[in-house]
C-alpha cells in the first residue's frame, strides 16, 4: 500500500490548489488568447482535479504510479495550450515522494524532471515565456519532491515508533496481567484456603466450645483483613509503573521521534502510589500528544516541589492547539482533579501542559 500524508495534512490538500492559478498567467499575459483559451484552462483543471485527490486515497504502488503517470501526461499534453500546465509534474513530484521504496520515489521525480525538459524542447510557446513558464515547474519539482520525500521518510519512521510504542505497551500490559494473575493466585489461595478451614471450624464449635469458636472467628477477621492490604499492595503495583521509569520512557520515544528532550528533575519529596500513578499517566499522556500530533523538534520535561504541590510540565514548540481536548487530556483532568489538583494546557505557542498535584 501507499503510505500517505498524516491526517494533519487533510486542509493542506486543498490550500496547495493555489498554484494551478499559474495556469491563468498564459491567458491574461497573451494579448492574442481568445475564449477557446479559457475553456482549454478550465478543462485542464477539471481533468486535474479528480486525478489529483484521487493520489490521497490508499493505493496499491501500481495504481499509485499510474495516477502520477496521468498527471504527467495531462501536463505534458496541457503544455501545447497552456505552459502553465507544467505545474501538474509538482503535484505528480510530491505524490511521487511518497512511493516506496525511497529509491523507486526518486527514479520517478528524476523522471518528472526529465518530462519537464522535454516540454521545454517540443514546446510551440515562443521564447523567452517559454522559460517564463517552464523554469518555475522544474525548480518546485526538484524542491517540493525532495522536501516531501524526507516528509515521506519522517512520516513512515513516526508511523513505525507508534505502532511499536502500541506493541510495547500490549505485550507490557498482557506481562503485568500475568502477574497481578500469579500475585494474587500466590496471595489469596493459600489464605483463603485458611478461610474456609477456619469457618467451618467455628460452625462445629459454635455449639459445643463457644469461646473457642470466638477465637476462630477472630482469626478468620485477622486472615482477612491482611488479605486485603496484601491485594491492595498487588493492585497499586499493577497500576504505576513509577514517575522515574515513566520519565525514562519519555526520553526514550521523544528520542525516536527526533525531538530534542530536555528533562528537569528536582529533589521530589516522596509521593503517596496515587498520586506517582497519577502524575506517571499524565506524563505518558502529554508526551504521546507530542510524539502524535505537535511536529516538534524540542521539549521541555519539569518535575519539581513548588510549595504544598508538585508540578509537571511538558512544553514543546511544536504547532499549538486550538483549544480542542480530546479523551486523553479529559481522562488527565479527571485523574489530577479527584486528587485537588488541576490540569492547565496552553497551546499559543507550541503546546504548555502544566499539572499540579497536592503532595499529601
Amino acid at each position: 500500500m501507499s503510505e500517505q500524508p498524516a491526517d494533519g495534512t487533510r486542509w493542506t490538500r486543498y490550500i496547495w490548489l493555489v498554484y494551478l492559478g499559474s495556469l491563468l498567467f498564459q491567458p491574461i499575459l497573451d494579448p492574442t488568447a481568445g475564449p477557446i483559451d479559457w475553456v482549454l484552462t478550465a478543462a485542464l483543471v477539471a481533468a486535474f482535479l479528480p486525478i489529483y485527490f484521487a493520489t490521497f486515497r490508499p493505493h496499491d504502488q501500481r495504481r499509485q504510479l499510474l495516477l502520477i503517470g496521468a498527471m504527467a501526461g495531462l501536463a505534458f499534453v496541457g503544455s501545447f495550450v497552456n505552459g502553465g500546465a507544467s505545474v501538474f509534474v509538482v503535484y505528480a513530484a510530491v505524490a511521487a515522494a511518497w512511493l516506496e521504496p525511497v529509491r523507486r520515489a526518486v527514479t520517478v521525480i528524476v523522471a518528472l524532471v526529465g518530462l519537464i525538459v522535454l516540454m521545454v524542447i517540443v514546446s510551440p510557446i515562443p521564447m523567452p515565456m517559454r522559460l517564463y513558464s517552464f523554469a518555475p515547474a522544474l525548480i518546485f519539482t526538484i524542491v517540493t519532491g525532495t522536501a516531501s520525500i524526507f516528509e515521506a521518510e519522517r512520516d513512515r519512521a513516526t508511523r513505525r515508533l507508534l505502532r511499536a510504542d502500541e506493541e510495547i505497551e500490549r505485550l507490557a500490559t498482557l506481562g503485568e496481567r500475568d502477574r497481578i494473575a500469579r500475585d494474587l493466585h500466590d496471595l489469596l489461595g493459600h489464605t483463603l484456603s485458611v478461610i474456609v478451614v477456619k469457618a467451618e471450624l467455628a460452625g462445629r464449635l459454635v455449639a459445643v466450645e463457644p469461646d473457642r469458636a470466638v477465637g476462630e472467628i477472630g482469626d478468620i477477621e485477622r486472615i482477612g483483613r491482611e488479605a486485603l492490604t496484601e491485594v491492595r499492595a498487588a493492585v497499586r503495583g499493577y497500576r504505576a509503573r513509577g514517575l522515574a521509569a515513566e520519565i525514562e520512557g519519555a526520553e526514550r520515544a521523544l528520542a525516536a521521534a527526533d525531538v530534542a528532550v530536555t528533562v528537569e528533575r528536582a529533589n521530589l519529596p516522596s509521593l503517596d502510589p496515587d498520586r506517582e500513578s497519577a502524575l506517571a499517566l499524565a506524563l505518558r499522556e502529554a508526551v504521546t500528544n507530542v510524539v502524535r500530533h505537535a511536529d516538534a523538534g524540542r521539549a521541555t520535561i519539569a518535575v519539581s516541589a513548588r510549595g504544598p504541590d508538585v508540578v509537571l510540565e511538558v512544553a514543546d514548540d511544536g504547532r499549538g492547539t486550538d483549544g480542542t481536548e480530546g479523551s486523553g487530556l479529559a481522562g488527565m483532568r479527571e485523574r489530577i482533579s479527584a486528587l485537588g489538583g488541576e490540569v492547565t494546557v496552553d497551546g499559543s505557542a507550541g503546546t504548555r501542559v502544566l499539572v499540579r498535584v497536592p503532595i499529601s
